[in-house]
């Protein structure tokens, strides 16, 4: 083995893992904006946050829900804040917005 290559390995190993960090990150990201969709959907049926919350908290563990009514259009902000489980970019905090239409209020 020569030395070029002892001193390569380690940085191919550091960018393969915050290439797969990456991935993770974006894979939390799109649950997130599903969770923020299906309640706002929810929301916009008449339901009780609560019940979007329970929703929330089975998809996207640790994610927190706010509602923001504009109208007749009914705004929900899930957002959760960095986890070490998410690798080398756990620090990274997420937040997704959906909006639906206000139709069983």
């Amino acid at each position: 083995m020569t030395a070029e290559f002892a001193v390569v390995i380690p940085a191919v190993v550091l960018v393969l893992g915050l290439c797969l960090s990456g991935l993770q990150l974006a894979g939390a990201q799109l649950t997130l904006q599903q969770v923020a969709a299906s309640a706002a959907r929810s929301l916009a049926r008449g339901e009780a946050l609560g019940t979007a919350g329970e929703l929330a908290a089975q998809l996207a563990p640790g994610a927190r829900l706010s509602e923001e009514g504009q109208g007749s259009i009914v705004c929900v902000r899930a957002s959760s804040p960095g986890s070490a489980a998410r690798g080398l970019l756990g620090a990274v905090s997420l937040s997704a917005r959906s909006c639906a239409l206000a139709g069983g209020r």
